[in-house]
Protein backbone atom coordinates (compact mmCIF):
# COMPACT_ATOMS: atom_id res chain seq x y z
CA UNK A 1 0.00 0.00 0.00
CA UNK A 2 1.42 3.18 -0.87
CA UNK A 3 2.07 6.41 1.98
CA UNK A 4 1.32 9.79 2.02
CA UNK A 5 4.17 11.74 1.19
CA UNK A 6 5.42 12.91 4.85
CA UNK A 7 4.70 16.34 5.55
CA UNK A 8 8.32 17.01 7.16
CA UNK A 9 9.96 14.85 4.51
CA UNK A 10 14.01 15.31 4.19
CA UNK A 11 16.52 14.02 2.30
CA UNK A 12 19.44 12.40 4.08
CA UNK A 13 21.80 14.99 6.32
CA UNK A 14 24.77 13.48 4.40
CA UNK A 15 23.53 14.18 1.02
CA UNK A 16 24.49 18.05 0.25
CA UNK A 17 28.34 17.51 1.35
CA UNK A 18 27.81 14.21 -0.59
CA UNK A 19 26.61 16.22 -4.13
CA UNK A 20 29.22 18.49 -2.96
CA UNK A 21 31.97 16.06 -3.64
CA UNK A 22 30.06 14.97 -6.59
CA UNK A 23 30.18 18.06 -8.35
CA UNK A 24 33.71 18.64 -7.60
CA UNK A 25 34.72 15.34 -8.74
CA UNK A 26 32.91 16.32 -11.76
CA UNK A 27 34.88 18.80 -12.41
CA UNK A 28 38.31 17.26 -12.42
CA UNK A 29 36.53 15.20 -14.69
CA UNK A 30 36.26 12.05 -13.15
CA UNK A 31 33.00 9.66 -13.49
CA UNK A 32 31.55 8.65 -10.38
CA UNK A 33 28.66 5.42 -11.54
CA UNK A 34 25.79 6.42 -13.51
CA UNK A 35 26.23 10.10 -11.98
CA UNK A 36 26.07 13.08 -13.78
CA UNK A 37 26.34 16.63 -13.39
CA UNK A 38 23.87 18.89 -14.69
CA UNK A 39 25.13 22.55 -14.77
CA UNK A 40 22.38 25.03 -15.43
CA UNK A 41 22.14 29.17 -15.02
CA UNK A 42 20.66 30.25 -12.19
CA UNK A 43 17.00 31.52 -12.14
CA UNK A 44 17.98 34.80 -10.86
CA UNK A 45 21.31 35.47 -11.13
CA UNK A 46 21.95 33.51 -13.82
CA UNK A 47 24.98 32.06 -12.68
CA UNK A 48 26.14 28.36 -13.53
CA UNK A 49 24.39 26.19 -11.04
CA UNK A 50 25.63 22.47 -10.85
CA UNK A 51 23.68 19.85 -9.54
CA UNK A 52 24.32 15.82 -9.68
CA UNK A 53 21.39 13.55 -11.65
CA UNK A 54 21.25 10.09 -12.52
CA UNK A 55 19.62 10.55 -16.61
CA UNK A 56 18.74 7.38 -17.78
CA UNK A 57 16.85 6.28 -21.06
CA UNK A 58 13.50 4.72 -22.03
CA UNK A 59 12.81 4.54 -25.82
CA UNK A 60 15.82 6.18 -27.17
CA UNK A 61 15.15 9.31 -25.16
CA UNK A 62 16.89 10.76 -22.05
CA UNK A 63 15.14 12.11 -18.66
CA UNK A 64 16.43 13.12 -15.55
CA UNK A 65 13.66 12.81 -12.42
CA UNK A 66 13.44 15.41 -8.96
CA UNK A 67 12.07 13.38 -6.04
CA UNK A 68 11.22 16.73 -4.78
CA UNK A 69 9.70 19.32 -7.07
CA UNK A 70 10.37 22.08 -5.87
CA UNK A 71 14.50 21.56 -5.29
CA UNK A 72 16.80 24.43 -6.22
CA UNK A 73 17.64 22.58 -9.71
CA UNK A 74 14.53 21.29 -10.80
CA UNK A 75 13.33 25.23 -10.43
CA UNK A 76 16.20 26.16 -12.49
CA UNK A 77 15.78 23.99 -15.05
CA UNK A 78 12.09 25.11 -15.92
CA UNK A 79 13.34 28.52 -15.68
CA UNK A 80 16.30 28.22 -17.99
CA UNK A 81 15.21 25.37 -20.19
CA UNK A 82 18.95 24.91 -20.90
CA UNK A 83 22.44 23.06 -19.07
CA UNK A 84 24.83 21.17 -19.75
CA UNK A 85 25.12 17.88 -18.55
CA UNK A 86 28.50 16.17 -18.19
CA UNK A 87 30.25 13.36 -17.14
CA UNK A 88 33.94 13.19 -16.61
CA UNK A 89 34.92 15.24 -18.97
CA UNK A 90 32.42 14.93 -21.58
CA UNK A 91 30.50 17.94 -21.68
CA UNK A 92 27.23 18.20 -23.57
CA UNK A 93 24.77 21.31 -23.90
CA UNK A 94 21.29 20.13 -23.86
CA UNK A 95 17.69 21.51 -24.06
CA UNK A 96 15.83 20.47 -20.86
CA UNK A 97 11.83 20.34 -20.62
CA UNK A 98 9.61 19.15 -18.62
CA UNK A 99 7.07 16.00 -19.32
CA UNK A 100 3.57 17.48 -19.63
CA UNK A 101 2.07 14.27 -20.43
CA UNK A 102 0.53 12.34 -17.78
CA UNK A 103 1.09 8.79 -19.53
CA UNK A 104 4.57 9.76 -20.53
CA UNK A 105 5.47 10.63 -17.29
CA UNK A 106 3.66 7.61 -15.65
CA UNK A 107 5.97 5.49 -18.16
CA UNK A 108 9.02 7.27 -17.27
CA UNK A 109 8.42 6.26 -13.66
CA UNK A 110 7.59 3.04 -13.92
CA UNK A 111 10.73 2.70 -15.11
CA UNK A 112 12.59 4.18 -12.56
CA UNK A 113 13.19 1.86 -10.16
CA UNK A 114 14.73 -0.64 -13.07
CA UNK A 115 17.35 2.11 -14.18
CA UNK A 116 18.27 4.00 -11.86
CA UNK A 117 17.78 1.18 -8.32
CA UNK A 118 20.33 3.72 -6.23
CA UNK A 119 17.74 6.31 -6.23
CA UNK A 120 14.98 4.42 -5.26
CA UNK A 121 16.20 4.22 -1.48
CA UNK A 122 15.60 8.59 -1.67
CA UNK A 123 11.52 7.76 -2.95
CA UNK A 124 10.95 5.23 0.21
CA UNK A 125 12.44 8.11 2.66
CA UNK A 126 10.50 10.80 1.27
CA UNK A 127 7.07 8.55 1.68
CA UNK A 128 6.35 8.40 -2.15
CA UNK A 129 6.82 4.56 -2.81
CA UNK A 130 6.91 1.79 -0.43
CA UNK A 131 9.72 -0.24 -1.96
CA UNK A 132 11.56 -0.43 -6.00
CA UNK A 133 7.87 -1.42 -7.35
CA UNK A 134 7.26 -0.40 -10.67
CA UNK A 135 3.36 0.45 -10.41
CA UNK A 136 4.46 2.24 -7.07
CA UNK A 137 6.53 4.91 -9.34
CA UNK A 138 4.26 4.96 -11.54
CA UNK A 139 1.40 5.73 -9.26
CA UNK A 140 3.85 8.67 -7.54
CA UNK A 141 4.40 10.33 -11.60
CA UNK A 142 2.37 13.42 -10.49
CA UNK A 143 4.62 14.32 -7.38
CA UNK A 144 7.71 14.32 -8.77
CA UNK A 145 9.02 16.48 -11.90
CA UNK A 146 10.90 14.35 -14.55
CA UNK A 147 12.57 16.37 -16.99
CA UNK A 148 13.42 15.20 -21.04
CA UNK A 149 16.88 16.14 -22.16
CA UNK A 150 17.84 16.57 -25.48
CA UNK A 151 21.31 17.26 -27.01
CA UNK A 152 21.29 20.73 -28.25
CA UNK A 153 23.43 23.49 -29.65
CA UNK A 154 26.26 25.37 -27.19
CA UNK A 155 24.72 28.42 -26.34
CA UNK A 156 20.96 28.13 -28.09
CA UNK A 157 17.89 28.38 -25.90
CA UNK A 158 15.53 25.80 -27.26
CA UNK A 159 12.33 27.01 -28.13
CA UNK A 160 9.25 26.39 -26.23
Amino acid sequence: MLRKPKRSASLPGWLRPFNRVLVALGRLGVAVGPVHVLTLPGRRTGEPRPAPVTPFQLDGRRYVVAALPQADWARNARAAGRGELSRGRRRVPVAIEEVADPELRRAVMRAFPTQVPGGVGFYVRLGLVDRADPDQFAAAADRVAVFELRASRAGRTPSR
